[in-house]
This record gives structure tokens, sequence and C-alpha cells, in this order.
């Protein structure tokens, strides 16, 4: 069956109340009926609350899968999902994060588009706390579009493939390369390479290449964003210093706070941290890269992490 469009979702930001803070966000999005025009930056009808962690050309739409919605459906026991519970500007029949591979266009309605980079995980999709864990735990991230050409698209529009992206590197190739460990140099060369993937993630593979032989098990990427001056935070590890709270059976978040009582510098949303592991006296340190899971200016970093079948003893971290 031919991938198609099964809604157009669009939603201005407003302020809402969000585990006792009120965040400006525009993620969650309502269908709308008809033809909407899509631009260069959005879909007539929908703006982007944080312009630091979403929108600009290469994060002009966002789409997910109904497959996911029916796979998260049956995970979390509920059966009121609507179309752009995700955030997503199309939910879409087809196209696989496992399938679409970065570069690769399609020909919606009288629009063009190409695919640019899964989705970073943020706090507040779903209107569910565990969401931003379980779509790195389950790799079921979405992806982004970017607008090649102008025009208008409709619900049921057919989802037409005109051309490969180079490299071959897959949305959910793409995202692992982020999240999880064991990456080659060839991937990340691969992946370095492609020209639809925006600069900063191919600077961050770039650099993880850099890291050498040690650093290239590093879990991610070193950072999408830059951060000012380093902030160690000496003597944190998952016994002192440090809240942990259970997400599912193999994710948790570290809550991290300053050893020393200093205020930390406020994380910005879509940034990422590293943290420096020291695993056994007199080793050197093993890198891993987390996307910040809370909202901005709580006074805390949390980021939230999945565990592996033999998990590291963590004896102090640094965050670089």
């Amino acid at each position: 069956m031919m991938p198609h469009l099964i809604s157009v979702n669009v939603g201005l930001p407003r302020d809402i109340a969000w585990r006792g803070k009120i965040v400006h966000t525009a993620v969650w999005k309502s269908p709308v009926q008809g033809r909407r025009m899509v631009r260069r930056l959005n879909v007539d009808g929908d703006r982007q609350g944080d312009l630091v962690g979403h929108g600009g050309e290469h994060r002009a739409v966002f789409v997910y899968q109904i497959d996911s919605y029916r796979y998260w459906e049956s995970q979390l026991g509920r059966n009121d999902f609507t179309y752009g519970q995700f955030g997503e500007n199309f939910t879409v029949d087809g196209l696989s994060d496992r399938e679409v591979c970065i570069g690769d266009r399609y020909r919606i309605g009288g629009a063009l588009f190409e695919v640019t980079q899964p989705r970073v995980t943020c706090y507040r999709v779903g209107n569910e706390p565990r969401m931003a864990a379980l779509l790195v735990e389950h790799h079921r991230p979405g992806f982004y579009f970017r607008v090649l050409e102008a025009g208008e698209i409709a619900a049921g529009n057919e989802i037409v493939k005109v051309s490969n992206g180079p490299e071959h590197i897959s949305i959910a190739e793409a995202d692992a390369l982020l999240y999880l460990p064991g990456h080659s140099p060839a991937q990340l060369e691969r992946a370095s390479r492609i020209p639809a993937l925006p600069a900063g993630w191919r600077n961050s593979f770039q650099a993880l290449l850099q890291q050498g032989s040690n650093d290239r098990q590093a879990k991610g990427n070193p950072g999408l964003s830059v951060v000012s001056s380093p902030i160690r935070l000496d003597g944190i590890s998952p016994h002192a210093g440090a809240t942990i709270d259970r997400e599912s059976v193999s994710v948790f978040s570290l809550v991290l706070e300053s050893a020393d009582d200093k205020p930390l510098a406020v994380g910005l949303p879509g940034q990422f941290v590293v943290l420096r592991l020291h695993i056994q006296p007199g080793a050197p340190p093993v890198l891993r890269s987390y996307s910040l899971s809370n909202l901005p200016n709580t006074g805390h970093y949390r980021v939230s992490i999945k565990e592996e079948e033999k998990a590291l003893r963590v004896r102090s971290c640094a965050l670089e």
C-alpha cells in the first residue's frame, strides 16, 4: 500500500501548566480539515514555542507514524490518543524510522520535502511524563522534513518517494548514533557526509571521530549546542549527590545538582551534556552524552538513561 498522509496537525504557542511550572509550548497539535499551505518554515497555522530547541528550516515539519501510535497504545495501555498527540504536523501511514533515510525526498500534494534528522527527544512529548525516556528506549523518534518546494497538502494525499538520500543512513540508525554505544568510525564518517543532515549533527559526528579509540564507545554525541564554560560536578554518583527516578523497566532519570552549591548555568531546551565517568582507578574516563530532559532554569540537570545489560559501576562523574 502506498504511504499516505492521514492527518495534518497544527498548533500555536501557549502557556500551559506542566508539573508545577508554566511552559510556553506549541507541542500540542490539533487536526485540521481541507488543504493547507506548507512553506519554508511552517505549515500555515503552526508555530514553534521554543525556537532554540525546535523549528527552523531543517525542522519545519515533524512526521510521526500511525504504527508508532498503535505501538504506544499497547505499551502504555491507552486508547485515548488523538492525531497530533506526539507534536507531529504530519501523521502518516508508512515511512517507518527503520526505512526512511536522511536525505530521502518525498512529494506530498503540491510540496516537495527532504528528510533531515530524527526528532531530538523533548520532555513535553505526548503529555506523558515518561515519554522522553521511552522514545529513546524504544527507538521510535519520528523525523523532520525540510521544505524544498512550498505547496498545498491535505489529509489523504499519497506520499511519493522521488529520490534516495546518500549513504543510506536510516532515521533509526542516525538516532542510534546519537544515543547508543558501539558505533563504528565508518558509520560516523558516512553520517557526517550527508548534506541534508544539519551542520550541528555533522559536526557532532566529526567530533566523535576525533575523540580517539577510547572515546568512540561514548554514548551519543558530545553536544548539538555549544554550552558555555564547563561546570564540574565531581563526586556525584548514582549513590551520592544525585536523585534517581525510575521511568520504566530499563530507563531511569538522574537528577544532578551542584556539589559546591554554586548555581548551574541554565540548560537550554535541546541541549546535551557530556558526563565524564570514572569507572576504575587509573583507567581513562569514559564519556557518555545525554540530552537534558527537565524544564530549563530549575536549578539542576536531569538526564534520562537506558540501562544496558552490563551496567557500568560509576565511582564519580564530572559534567563537561
